[in-house]
């Protein structure tokens, strides 16, 4: 489909066209860019731009059947402002330039807990350093999950990076923090409310 690309999944392409001119060359314009990590179905991806038309959304997964669900729905409602990307997140630095990214959204990504799992958590030390080479200095993370352990995992990896944060909590709808974005709820996201598994919020900037 138009907007999604796949460039191989076993080795990286150290000399992928999109890298740093994903603005020029996929969107035609010079908005701000958002990606989407573990983005599923695209259900954040495509909601997001299409309340923000004025910003760009790259949805990233590795997983060709659930990105198809995200790409069919861009392309059928003609959403011009999402793309999607076929890789492993841990490759995400071979296909964005430095400070290309705006902000990022890790949405209910595997917790990973055995601890022989760690360096594969989408918020270990070797993840949260490439998303701080990839975004400007206060560019914004967002990390929403149901689980609570990869939660405090998280905020205790991000308070030893000294990052400011700009919002935590381990109920996101008992606070004030939800907004129409935050409201957006995924597949999986229903379910967990549904079984009342409350969701977890981080947002934090690197400076």
């Amino acid at each position: 489909m138009e907007r999604v690309f796949q460039p191989g999944m076993r080795e990286p392409d150290a000399n992928f066209f999109l890298k740093g001119k994903w603005n020029e060359l996929v969107y035609l314009n010079e908005n701000p860019l958002i990606v989407e990590l573990g983005c599923g179905r695209g259900e954040y991806t495509t909601n997001m731009a299409q309340m923000f038309p004025q910003r760009n959304f790259a949805g990233v997964d590795k997983k060709g059947a659930r990105l198809w669900k995200g790409a069919k729905t861009a392309n059928e409602e003609k959403i011009m402002n999402a793309a999607f990307l076929r890789i492993p997140i841990e490759q995400l630095d071979y296909y964005f330039a430095p400070d290309e990214i705006s902000e990022i959204w890790i949405t209910f990504p595997d917790p990973q807990p055995q601890k022989t799992r760690e360096n594969t958590r989408m918020t270990s030390p070797r993840f949260l350093e490439m998303y701080k080479t990839l975004l400007p200095a206060d560019g914004i993370v967002h990390l929403k999950t149901d689980n609570a352990f990869l939660f405090d995992y998280t905020l205790e990896r991000v308070k030893e990076m000294n990052v400011n944060i700009h919002a935590s909590t381990h109920d996101l709808y008992s606070e004030h923090y939800t907004d129409e974005v935050l409201s957006i709820t995924t597949t999986y996201e229903k379910r967990y409310l549904a079984e009342g598994i409350k969701i977890c919020y981080l947002k934090f900037s690197f400076q």
